[in-house]
């Protein structure tokens, strides 16, 4: 399996029409469900007419993700946010969210015609944005003393290692991401320095 995965290069926008009624397309990278958050915030803001706010997104790699969510924000069950979740996934892009804003048209679609106007808006955008790769990060917990903490910074920072925290007690526990392809790399360091460590995937 690969150590890298596609990932949207940044944000995009596009508009379809379906029998009178606005589909406008967003998408945008996301690392968390705090960025989810704000992005649906952003477009609450900006559409604050529209009839719905449909999205899906998945974090992590495709195929393996570590967390994906949908939502029809009124429309009818499985006609919006599963469409979208499901183009995500054949494009296999991960850390992304598809946001669809939708103004009614005055004409009704019927459940068949909403999955097919959403999964269209969904490809819209998947297919237009650029891509880049991203490495696929293992979470790690390490218990080590405070004279340690400087060299595995150090380590991290040659590494493309994301410290996440720090909590300090008798000793300090670091919470690191590190890119799959530099695991090993990370179990020699903490050997070498003895250092615990405990995988988290």
């Amino acid at each position: 399996m690969s150590q890298y995965y596609p990932v949207p290069a940044g944000c995009l926008t596009r508009e379809t029409e379906v029998k009178k009624s606005r589909f406008i397309a967003r998408i945008a990278p996301v690392a968390d469900r705090a960025d989810v958050r704000r992005l649906l915030a952003e477009a609450r803001t900006e559409y604050p007419d529209a009839r719905h706010i449909c999205w899906a997104y998945q974090i992590g790699r495709p195929g393996a993700a570590l967390e994906a969510a949908m939502n029809d924000d009124g429309e009818p069950s499985g006609t919006a946010g599963k469409p979208i979740l499901g183009v995500i996934q054949h494009k296999d892009m991960g850390d992304v969210l598809v946001i669809v804003i939708r103004y009614f048209g005055g004409v009704k679609l019927g459940a068949g015609g909403l999955v097919r106007a959403y999964a269209g808006a969904a490809e819209s955008v998947l297919s237009a944005v650029d891509r880049v790769t991203r490495p696929v990060l293992i979470g790690a917990s390490l218990s080590l003393s405070f004279a340690q903490e400087q060299p595995l910074r150090h380590w991290a920072a040659q590494h493309d290692a994301l410290v996440e925290s720090v909590g300090y007690d008798t000793g300090a526990t670091v919470q690191l991401q590190v890119p799959e392809d530099h695991w090993r790399a990370l179990v020699c360091f903490c050997q070498a320095q003895g250092i615990r460590y405990h995988s988290q995937r």
